[in-house]
């Protein structure tokens, strides 16, 4: 039995170690940051202790502040960015705030991240000098202590003492304060004349580095704000009262989007026909970006945030997701991409999908990169009809153009392909096959309302397209679209029976 002595000294040790890894783990947190994409930006992300959340918008627009919520806070250090303009980069602002979730998750995640590391490291770190303490022993701790009391001992404890101090607190030494900042609450900067939504209350601005032109810029941008918020909360309030087919005992319904080009307002929108409809799963037919850079994570974000929640979310990569990030960033996600196999879709099918095999830029040009589109075709069509000959038939062809399904249907080999990409909503289009067998192509038109590849702003620039696809004993039996005009007016289409 473990005595009252030795119990208290494991306590001691115990706690010891609790305050040396805590203040450790601190000291770590507050001095680390990470560098992520936020609000379309290179940012850099530095915790704190101070409840509040600080952006440092660069040279010309004014620095915002506003309450965390926690006793955690962060300063944004907004970076690098390829906006053209100040004008282009307000509005991009405007239509990111009118969408928040998926860019706090980014911050979330990270401070969460950066948190658990300094914990970690506090830890190992905390336990360093108990490890040493237990290593040295009593009888060499009474020798070191008696030798402390002699001139060397005393003169080597000074020492000691000031190569700590040196060591931990370096900084702050030779250095002046920082200039006092004035911060002024958003409603006494802009004035009464400008409405400010409710979720400005709370927002503050450096006032000491402002301009009449950043006044007008930020102006510009809570009206882009407040019509944007208008527009897509009316509409994903109006879903709710669509009159849509419900799914049946036995049915799993799944939200098909394509061609988001970035218009993150139009999330919440599809989330709330996803739910009225009794979605329970989502396609993505590809094009959430406009380029396929890095600064458009933000899209990517808010679609993930928006959907987290759902049964399974699957994707491809679209002609204007350039390059690899797209994918790898919402694969990072959660979603699922397809590597030239045929896996498990919704409702018990089976699906298999490929990725645009075309990169665009903003413009309406195409260039083919590495095998032709004609040659990607033929290659899935082979996949598809293999598949189908080893009894494991594909229940959905999800691409991001139909076009490139053809052969796999004029073959027999699939029973419904998705694709997106003309920005026009056609079918769903019955093909029969060389052998008598029918299948169907379904394209949906753009979620995001795009005109081209430019769909951010506070309103539709074209309809808004949203499909639902019904699942019965493993295979596609139905579609439904819904369309949402730029007078958020709403089309509802019939719900359409596939036939086999």
């Amino acid at each position: 039995m473990i005595s009252t002595r030795r119990l208290l000294a494991v306590l001691a040790h115990a706690g010891a170690w609790a305050v040396l890894s805590v203040a450790i783990a601190a000291a770590i947190f507050v001095n680390s940051e990470r560098t992520v994409e936020i609000a379309s930006h290179e940012a850099t992300l530095s915790p704190d202790f101070s409840g509040e959340v600080v952006a440092r918008m660069g040279p010309v627009l004014p620095d915002l502040r506003i309450p965390s919520g926690t006793w955690v806070g962060v300063e944004v250090e907004l970076g690098k960015t390829d906006a053209a303009t100040l004008e282009e980069l307000t509005g991009r602002y405007a239509a990111i705030a009118s969408q928040p979730e998926g860019q706090i998750a980014v911050a979330e995640r990270t401070v969460v991240a950066m948190a658990l590391a300094a914990a970690v490291q506090g830890a190992v770190l905390g336990g360093v000098p108990l490890l040493v303490w237990a290593a040295v022993g009593p009888t060499r701790r009474r020798e070191l202590y008696a030798g402390l009391r002699t001139r060397g001992g005393i003169a080597v404890s000074g020492l000691v003492v000031v190569l700590v101090v040196v060591a931990v607190i370096p900084y702050g030494w030779g250095r002046t304060d920082p200039p006092a900042e004035h911060w002024t609450a958003l409603h006494d900067f802009l004035g009464p004349e400008v409405p400010l939504p409710a979720e400005a209350a709370d927002v503050e601005v450096m006032s000491d580095a402002t301009t009449a032109q950043s006044r007008r810029l930020i102006e510009s941008g809570i009206s882009s704000y407040q019509k944007s918020v208008e527009f897509y909360s009316q509409a994903a309030d109006n879903a709710a009262a669509l009159e849509l087919r419900q799914p049946e005992e036995g049915e799993t319904v799944v939200l098909l989007v394509s061609d988001r080009h970035d218009n993150v307002g139009m999330d919440k929108v599809a989330r709330a026909i996803a739910d009225a409809g009794g979605a329970t799963a989502v396609y993505d037919a590809g094009d959430d970006t406009s380029t396929g850079s890095r600064w458009e994570a933000f899209s990517l974000d808010s679609l993930a945030a928006t959907f987290e929640d759902f049964d399974g979310r699957w994707a491809v990569a679209g002609n204007h997701d350039s390059g690899g990030f797209v994918r790898s960033h919402l694969e990072d996600l959660g979603w699922t991409y397809f590597d030239d196999e045929v896996i498990d879709g919704p409702g018990d099918s089976r699906i298999l999908g490929i990725d645009d095999p075309r990169s665009s830029g903003l413009g309406d040009w195409r260039e083919q990169t590495g095998l032709s589109f004609g040659e990607v075709a033929e290659l899935l069509a082979d996949a598809a009809c293999a598949a189908d000959e080893d009894g494991d038939r594909v229940g959905t062809l999800l691409v991001h153009d139909a076009n490139i399904a053809k052969p796999a249907l004029a073959r027999g080999c699939v029973d419904l392909v998705l694709g997106g990409h003309v920005h026009v909503q056609t079918g769903p289009t019955e093909v029969t096959a060389e052998d008598g067998r029918v299948g169907y192509t379904y394209t949906l038109g753009t979620t995001g309302g795009a005109a081209y590849a430019i769909a951010i702003g506070s309103k539709l620039r074209r309809p808004a397209s949203i499909g639902l696809v019904t699942y019965r004993d493993g295979r596609p039996v139905g579609i439904q679209s819904v369309t949402l005009q730029p007078n958020g007016r709403y089309e509802v289409d019939p719900w359409a029976e596939l036939t086999y």
